[in-house]
């Protein structure tokens, strides 16, 4: 029975992640919260290695074609100067220029953000309404930008959005597509570049979760629960993030923006 229990926890656990992952209302918040509420504290530490592992999965899964051309053309450029890959080169060399603030800040404070923040369920209610602001001030929105037409300064200003992410409670999905609509961005542009620039941060993540899987002693034991976790992240990172491209076409921002205010509101006052 208890095995069984373990398996059920891990995989709703793997596929609340994987849904709240790509959708602008904090995956990280609220984990801590689901587990707050049912008083889960004995989660290995690999745990969020394999759950952001499967998130990836999706996300390649859906960006694939975009991928490949991004790849294909920029070699182009890099190769033989072929103009006609000048454009998805650029693209490729600001989503880099945009990943360097989290990753620096990331490999800095990571530590002192999470023991900051691990206890504080209401400080989650506090950041939740924050990122509900920002998703009603861009309600409205509606940007030029194509690829074709971003700048260094819209690269850098990007990845400071997705550092400020890092703490729980402010979504990186939102803060990054807010901080592309506010500089411009056509919505499908600010899309594909929010998700393109979680591919690398998510690979680090990877990269760094490495030691807590060796440092992980229930890993043997919960390696069943891990692969259900993992398995249910992808599938629901997949159709939470196919829903939420559908939610940005219809201009429908605002209800995560009100989604955000109801919950950070009711974790204020009763938590």
């Amino acid at each position: 029975m208890n095995e069984l229990w373990t398996l059920l926890k891990y995989l709703f656990l793997g596929v609340f992640q994987g849904f709240t992952e790509p959708i602008p209302i904090s995956s990280s918040g609220h984990l801590m919260i689901v587990r707050h509420l049912m008083e889960i504290d004995d989660v290995g530490i690999a745990f969020e290695g394999f759950v952001n592992f499967g998130s990836l999965v999706a996300v390649l899964i859906i960006y694939r074609k975009d991928l490949y051309r991004l790849t294909v053309n920029s070699l182009q450029y890099i190769f033989h100067r072929d103009q006609n890959g000048q454009s998805d080169f650029k693209f490729v060399f600001f989503l880099i220029i945009a990943t360097v603030p989290a990753g620096v800040i990331g490999v800095l404070f990571d530590d002192a953000i999470e023991s900051f923040f691990s206890e504080d369920i209401q400080m989650i209610g506090t950041t939740l309404i924050i990122t509900g602001i920002a998703l009603w001030i861009i309600r409205n929105l509606r940007g030029r930008k194509q690829d074709g037409d971003l700048t260094v300064k819209d690269a850098v200003i990007v990845g400071l959005a997705q550092a400020v992410a890092l703490m729980p409670g402010i979504s990186r999905s939102g803060a990054t597509i807010v901080a592309a609509m506010l500089l411009g961005m056509k919505q499908e542009t600010a899309l594909r570049f929010s998700f393109l620039l979680y591919i690398p941060v998510s690979i680090g993540t990877m990269i760094f979760s490495v030691t807590d899987l060796m440092d992980d002693q229930q890993f043997d034991a919960l390696l069943i629960p891990y692969i259900f976790a993992f398995a249910g992240s992808i599938v629901a990172s997949y159709y939470a993030l196919l829903w939420f491209m559908n939610i940005m076409r219809r201009g429908n921002l605002k209800y995560f923006a009100f989604y955000c205010f109801a919950a950070g509101g009711l974790i204020l006052l009763f938590l």
